[in-house]
């Protein structure tokens, strides 16, 4: 079986997971197989002990995904039924957020609807130069189910994301990046480049430290400020009680090291 036979394919660069959809010629259209190997891929690296960061992107240079696969509806209207998927182990988008590991999405072009709200899971984004983001619910009358009418506001305002929702319209790169929804937007030819290398330094650290700071961030954006202050302060409490000062010495050491040798990592 080739690269073309299978709907995600899977790369691995030391403890770093490449993870790219894989139908080109739609567009990486979330259909229902698409969605259960992509479920099934993440739920595996995370279990996986040599992987500690993940890079998602769309197979091709035209998308991220475009969404549903509106084809597959039309001729099975219940496949509309499962993106919600009554089997929690063919979800993907329950799997990027469950994912002990961070995932960065690396999005190459659109990122349209069901493909939008698959990038917004992912704990990171950065954005080729071509990338376009839509929420073409309203066009298409169905309602989101992943959480983009609730995640979207929180991103990047409410009169921003209503502007989105209720018109369906296209934002570029540019504008993603200055209204906060991406981290970086780099130039096509550097995009999985500079993926990797984030998922790299990343998967530098700990990783028992980097899935308890993952779980805070996101456990504490469930809530108020003041609950996430209060789970903060809980915690590292707990945490740090259990460092010895060696230890911490030892790490500051290597950071100090890291900086002289790396004195302008992460610059845009």
């Amino acid at each position: 079986m080739n690269d073309a036979d299978n709907l995600v394919l899977l790369d691995k660069k030391g403890a770093v997971a490449i993870v790219t959809m894989n139908r080109p010629q739609a567009l990486n259209a979330l259909s229902r197989a698409l969605r259960a190997e992509l479920a099934r891929t993440i739920n595996v690296l995370d279990q996986d002990p040599d992987v500690r960061a993940i890079v998602l992107t769309g197979a091709g240079d035209r998308a991220f995904s475009a969404g549903l696969d509106l084809k597959e509806l039309g001729v099975d209207p219940k496949a509309l039924g499962s993106v919600g998927e009554k089997r929690p182990e063919n979800d993907p988008l329950k799997a990027i957020e469950a994912c002990r590991h961070p995932i960065i999405a690396a999005v190459n072009g659109v990122a349209v609807t069901g493909g939008f709200e698959l990038a917004l899971g992912c704990d990171i984004l950065l954005a080729s130069t071509t990338a376009r983001f839509a929420d073409t619910h309203v066009r298409v009358g169905v309602m989101p189910g992943w959480g983009l009418s609730q995640k979207l506001a929180r991103i990047i305002g409410p009169s921003r994301a209503k502007e989105l929702s209720f018109s369906g319209r296209f934002i570029d790169a540019e504008a993603a990046s200055a209204w906060g929804l991406v981290s970086r937007v780099v130039a096509p030819d550097n995009l999985m480049d500079d993926a990797i290398k984030l998922a790299t330094e990343i998967a530098d650290a700990d990783p028992v430290f980097m899935q308890n700071l993952k779980q805070l961030i996101d456990d504490g954006l469930g809530g108020t400020m003041a609950d996430g202050r209060a789970l903060e302060t809980a915690r590292s409490s707990e945490w740090n009680a259990a460092q010895t000062p060696d230890a911490l010495e030892s790490r500051l050491d290597t950071v100090f090291a890291r900086g002289r040798a790396n004195p302008t990592e992460g610059s845009a």
